[in-house]
């Protein structure tokens, strides 16, 4: 699975602890998502299209083989 976490992110001005505080998840975990190490759970990937007003498409998108 791929993402856009880190550029939407940046899009928003807003850091990785901000993000992190704003959906209820650590520091960490935004930054294991942003590296493509952690695949999120499905109400973690809508909450984060809530905060970022989007489809959960724009954000996550499966690649070859997933």
């Amino acid at each position: 699975m791929t993402n856009n976490l880190k550029v939407l992110r940046a899009s928003a001005s807003i850091s990785q602890e901000e993000l992190a505080r704003q959906i209820g998840v650590s520091r960490q975990t935004i930054n294991a998502m942003e590296k493509g190490k952690y695949v999120p759970s499905t109400l973690l990937a809508l909450k984060l299209a809530q905060f970022f007003e989007c489809p959960v498409e724009q954000i996550f998108s499966l690649e070859a083989g997933d």
